[in-house]
């Protein structure tokens, strides 16, 4: 079965190349999926937008009428990094859909990916970051809301902590958040997720990867999940511009091999989403935010986990 992949082209709100955030990453994304031969008719799935009333379930209804209707506050647009205006909060939209789409998919397919998402540092009330809705807040909530599953497992390895996520289930007992990051970074007020491991600048693949092959078997301590978000996020790597950490590209490769291929030998669905990834080098960042799919691409024919819920 190949691997179920979620795109909008409006995930690109067609920043100025000189933008701080990559926008054009989304499109070179693809680009490269389509070179590896990771894109058919039969496994590009676009989404469609989806009722305020699911994204209300992650964020204040007065923000996500904001966002919707284009009149975000200056000051929380400076929180953002960047104006809402129509494109931005319709990519904001989408990415969202996209991520639940995605979950849904990898509830019966096993496992998908999102070519964007991963927007963790959008809190309940406002966005802030780069980040407009939090895309795996949203799609949690509406999965939990749905009763398709009973517990939720998120794993952020972007290298920046998982603030807002960590916010949006600060008291909910049926989602698990971990984050591992770089210590000293963005953001400078941290909201404690259910774990945190913060690590010193500059380490590199060894550190890294013998980290997280020993966090990975104690999350079953919090009980098994019925379905796993995997922000993959590739601001690890050591050419990140705001990284501050020391990844390979043969580390971030062995980095995802380790998440999806722990969760998928247990059976469990995962969702990726992209996360973050900064250099002026737009295509080359794609790349990198390519190695995930590639990655969940050697496991997407594993076969499709037992009904969850």
């Amino acid at each position: 079965m190949a691997l179920s992949i979620v795109h909008h082209p409006d995930y690109d709100a067609k920043f100025p190349a000189h933008h701080r955030f990559p926008m054009g990453k989304y499109r070179f994304l693809m680009d490269a999926l389509e070179r590896r031969g990771l894109v058919a008719e039969g496994n590009l799935h676009v989404p469609e937008p989806i009722g305020a009333d699911l994204l209300t379930l992650a964020h204040e209804p007065l923000y996500v009428e904001q966002v919707l209707t284009c009149t975000v506050p200056a000051k929380i647009e400076k929180e953002i990094g960047f104006p809402v205006g129509e494109r931005v909060a319709r990519r904001a939209h989408l990415a969202t859909s996209g991520t639940l789409l995605a979950a849904r998919l990898a509830l019966a397919r096993g496992l998908a990916c999102n070519t964007a998402g991963g927007s963790h540092h959008a809190r309940r009330a406002q966005g802030a970051g780069f980040c407009t809705f939090n895309d795996v807040g949203v799609a949690a909530s509406a999965l939990l809301a749905e009763n398709a599953v009973r517990r939720i497992l998120v794993i952020d390895l972007d290298v920046h902590q998982g603030d807002g996520t960590a916010d949006i289930f600060a008291t909910e007992p049926r989602v698990f958040t971990f984050s591992m990051h770089a210590e000293k970074n963005y953001p400078v007020r941290k909201i404690p997720s259910d774990l945190d491991i913060a690590l010193p600048e500059g380490t590199g693949d060894g550190a890294y990867l013998d980290k997280l092959a020993a966090i990975l078997p104690l999350l079953y301590d919090y009980g098994r999940p019925d379905i796993v978000f995997y922000n993959a996020g590739v601001d690890p790597h050591e050419g990140d511009r705001l990284g501050k950490l020391a990844l390979s590209d043969k580390g971030l490769r062995q980095r995802d091999r380790m998440v999806i291929g722990h969760f998928r030998g247990e059976g469990i669905p995962v969702c990726g989403v992209i996360g973050g990834g900064y250099s002026m080098d737009v295509p080359e960042l794609a790349e990198r935010h390519a190695t995930l799919f590639e990655v969940a691409a050697e496991f997407a024919g594993e076969g499709v986990p037992e009904t969850t819920a």
